[in-house]
């Protein structure tokens, strides 16, 4: 399935039907009087998030969505139905803002919240409605109210509890495919991965799930590589796994071309609580390795791990400690299990 986390689409609901103008005319009956009856109120458009969406591609093909009517009023006091409410369904994380793209309406983070995104109109009196002592015969009946209309943005941000960053190639997508069920695609040439990939990590008893997002290049604020377009999955994120490719010449320059990039992007991500990771250490001496990894802790001021996707080295010991920041970052439980579970992960 083609992963999509923006659409723009058009929402409009239903019309109120109109009154009716009529009166009651029965054998026997001199003056039946009026008996016409109220038009029946336009639908709503509603938005739901709902469980086993991952992409919003149903929103690319189609962006005109439109609620039912309400049915005009008949006589014998007869009101007309009312339109049927039209429900967009929208991944679990999705974001919609008004046309401007800035203004939020809603932020649906949970399964089963809904937010009415257009009303319907209501629907317009019978004459049966004006009859007064003075007015015994009115011929006069209101029309419906119409429904709203507007475009609106869907945007889509991944729900997970830690994402992984890096550079391209630094074994993002080898260190998902080692601690999850998911299928990432692997490769040894830059931009394999192409869009955000979740993988659920079991530990210890517990689970939680790791994002994997495009790798990040110097000028990406600017467009460079895939831009910037992807890190808003990980700005719900409580922690970042920050992977550095162990074989090439210079980490610290790495480390701070991605630093730089993720404060370039702002929104909070330069603030989280970070793990810097030597990656693809198999490939290199235990002497060269320990030296590398002394001369980044000393240059970022931080305690550096040592491991690697591919052969599983300190993998599990990354793991934990991501769920221990998770755990003081966010003291709600988290994916407790009591027993072993099946691992599972999905890719959009």
């Amino acid at each position: 399935m083609k992963f999509l986390d923006r659409a723009k689409i058009y929402v409009r609901s239903g019309d109120g039907g109109s009154g009716s103008v009529s009166f009651r005319r029965e054998k026997f009956i001199e003056f039946g009087g009026p008996d016409g009856g109220d038009g029946g109120r336009g639908g709503d458009v509603w938005a739901e998030a709902v469980d086993g969406l991952n992409t919003l591609i149903d929103y690319r093909y189609k962006q005109h969505f439109k609620a039912q009517r309400g049915t005009n009023g008949m006589g014998q006091n007869r009101t007309g139905p009312s339109g049927k409410d039209l429900v967009l369904k929208v991944p679990v994380g999705t974001q919609i803002f008004e046309e401007d793209g800035e203004t939020l309406i809603a932020d649906l983070t949970a399964v089963g919240q809904r937010v009415r995104l257009a009303v319907g109109g209501n629907g317009g009196f019978g004459n049966s409605h004006f009859k007064s002592s003075t007015n015994r015969a009115p011929r006069r009946a209101n029309p419906g109210q119409p429904g709203e209309e507007r475009w609106i943005w869907l945007q889509l941000k991944l729900i997970a509890d830690a994402g992984l960053v890096g550079l391209p190639n630094a074994g993002k997508s080898t260190m998902l495919a080692a601690v999850t069920a998911a299928k990432p695609k692997i490769a040894d040439y830059p931009f394999t991965t192409l869009s955000p990939v979740l993988g659920v990590v079991h530990v210890d008893g517990n689970e939680f799930v790791l994002a994997d997002i495009p790798g990040l290049i110097e000028g990406a604020h600017r467009g460079v590589g895939l831009g910037h377009r992807f890190l808003g999955h990980v700005e719900r994120c409580a922690v970042l796994l920050h992977l550095i490719d162990a074989t090439q010449d210079d980490p610290v320059a790495a480390y701070r071309t991605v630093r730089g990039e993720l404060d370039l992007y702002g929104h909070g991500l330069a603030e989280k609580p970070e793990i810097v990771a030597l990656n693809k250490i198999d490939a290199l001496a235990t002497e060269d390795v320990e030296a590398m990894r002394a001369a980044l802790a000393q240059q970022i001021g931080n305690p550096v791990l040592a491991l690697s996707g591919a052969a599983g080295i300190g993998v599990k010991e990354a793991m934990r400690e991501l769920f221990r920041i998770l755990s003081r970052e966010r003291p709600q439980p988290l994916h407790e299990s009591a027993e072993e579970k099946p691992r599972e992960g999905w890719q959009p």
